[in-house]
C-alpha cells in the first residue's frame, strides 16, 4: 500500500491542469499598476443584468434559508416560455454544471466521450475526472466534423459533447445536420449540445428545437445565464433532456446547487425580453466594428456567431496578449485550445471597442 494519499488519488485527475478563468480586473490593476481596465477576456454581457434582475435581488430578504431546491417557480417559467415540461428541466450552477452531471451519470473507467478541437476546454476535464477516456475529434474549418465524429464512435463510447456556437471558436452547427448526426449514430449514447450563446443566434437554420428531444431519447441540450442574460457572477444554468434523463441527471446535481438570488433573477431575466434585445444589438453592432478594424488591419479571423470573435495575432499569443494586457486591455490567449497564436476578444461597449482598435492598431504597427 502506498504512504501518499495522493498516490491513491483517482487515476482520472493526474494529467489534468485546473482551468483557467479570464484574467480578473482588480488583480491586473495592481499587477501593472493601472487605474483603467478593460475586461475583454470572458464573453459576458458589457451591458450588465437585466434591471428587472437587479430589482428582483435587491428585494430578496429571505437570505438565511436555503433556496427552493427543485427550482420550482424558475423551471415553470422555462417551461411556459419553451413549452417543455418542468421535469425534463435540470438546474445546474451554470450550464458547466450540465456538463460535470452528464458526465458522472454516463462515464466511468473504461468508457470514452468524444468532443471536438478547440472545444471548450471543460469538457476533456470533466471527462478524464471521471477516469474515462477523453477522444478529440480534429476540427474542420474551426469547427466540429460531425463525420469524423461519427466515425471515432467505438463500442466504449458513451458521450459527444457539441457546442454550437462553439466557444472559442464562434463556429456554428446547423441544426438538420445536428438531427442527422442523431439520426446516425447508437441510441445509447448521450449527445450533449451546449448552447451557451443561443440567445446570440439570428438565423433559424441554426437553432436547436426542444422538440427534437421528443424524437431523440439522448439528446441533451444546455443553456445558460451567463452571457447574453449578464448573470455570470450568479452562476445559473439549465438543462433539458428526457424525463428518464433528467431523473438520473438529478440524482448527482447538489441539493443546492443554483442559489436564491440566482433562481429569483433568472425568472426575471429570461421574460425581460428588452433587455435581451438591446444586448444583442450591442453584440452585433461592435462584431460589425471589430470585424472592419481586423480587415482594414489585415487581421485574419474565424466567423463568430457569438459574443465574441478569435483573431490570428502573427505571433505567439501570450506574447500578444501581454502587449495588449500592458495596454489595460484584457483578452483570451488560446495557446491552451492548440491555437497558439490566436487571442480572442469579447464584444463590449462601443467605448470598449474603440479602446481596443486603438490599442490594436498601436500592435500591427509594432509587429
Amino acid at each position: 500500500m502506498s504512504d501518499s494519499l495522493l498516490d491513491r488519488a483517482n487515476k482520472g485527475i493526474l494529467a489534468l491542469k485546473p482551468y483557467e478563468p479570464g484574467k480578473p480586473i482588480e488583480e491586473t490593476k495592481k499587477e501593472l499598476g493601472l487605474q483603467n481596465i478593460i475586461k475583454l477576456a470572458s464573453n459576458e454581457n458589457p451591458l450588465g443584468i437585466s434591471p428587472k434582475a437587479l430589482k428582483v435581488i435587491f428585494q430578496n430578504k429571505d437570505l438565511n434559508r436555503y433556496p427552493d431546491g427543485n427550482a420550482t417557480s424558475f423551471k415553470e417559467v422555462i417551461s411556459q416560455i419553451e413549452g417543455i415540461k418542468t421535469s425534463m428541466i435540470t438546474i445546474g450552477n451554470g450550464s458547466n454544471d450540465l456538463i460535470e452531471f452528464v458526465s458522472k451519470c454516463f462515464l466511468s473507467e473504461g468508457d470514452n466521450a468524444i468532443y471536438s478541437q478547440y472545444g471548450f476546454a471543460i469538457y476533456p476535464l470533466a471527462i478524464k475526472s471521471t477516469g474515462a477516456k477523453a477522444i478529440k475529434a480534429k476540427a474542420k474549418d474551426w469547427g466540429h466534423d460531425l463525420s469524423l465524429m461519427k466515425d471515432l464512435i467505438d463500442g466504449n463510447t458513451k458521450v459527444i459533447f457539441l457546442a454550437t456556437p462553439n466557444n472559442p471558436t464562434g463556429t456554428i452547427l446547423e441544426s438538420n445536420d445536428i438531427e442527422e448526426f442523431l439520426e446516425e449514430i447508437p441510441s445509447n449514447i448521450a449527445v450533449f449540445v451546449d448552447q451557451a450563446y443561443f440567445e446570440y443566434i439570428e438565423e433559424d437554420k441554426y437553432k436547436i428545437s426542444f422538440d427534437l428531444i421528443k424524437k431523440y431519447k439522448n439528446l441533451i441540450v444546455s443553456r445558460s445565464f451567463s452571457k447574453a442574460h449578464g448573470l455570470a457572477a450568479l452562476r445559473l444554468g439549465y438543462g433539458v433532456s428526457s424525463e428518464e434523463i433528467a431523473e438520473f441527471l438529478n440524482r448527482v446535481r447538489q441539493p443546492f446547487n443554483a442559489n436564491s438570488l440566482a433562481l429569483a433573477a433568472g425568472v426575471e431575466a429570461i421574460a425581460d425580453n428588452e433587455h435581451i434585445a438591446q444586448s444583442i444589438e450591442i453584440n452585433k453592432s461592435g462584431m460589425e466594428k471589430v470585424k472592419k478594424a481586423f480587415d482594414a488591419l489585415d487581421f485574419k479571423y474565424i466567423e463568430s456567431f457569438g459574443n465574441f470573435i478569435s483573431f490570428d495575432s502573427q505571433m505567439d499569443s501570450d506574447s500578444s496578449f501581454d502587449f495588449f494586457l500592458r495596454k489595460g486591455i484584457i483578452l483570451r490567449s488560446l495557446k491552451v485550445y492548440e491555437m497558439p497564436q490566436h487571442l480572442r476578444v469579447s464584444i463590449g461597449l462601443e467605448d470598449e471597442m474603440d479602446a481596443f482598435i486603438k490599442v490594436l492598431e498601436e500592435y500591427k504597427k509594432a509587429l
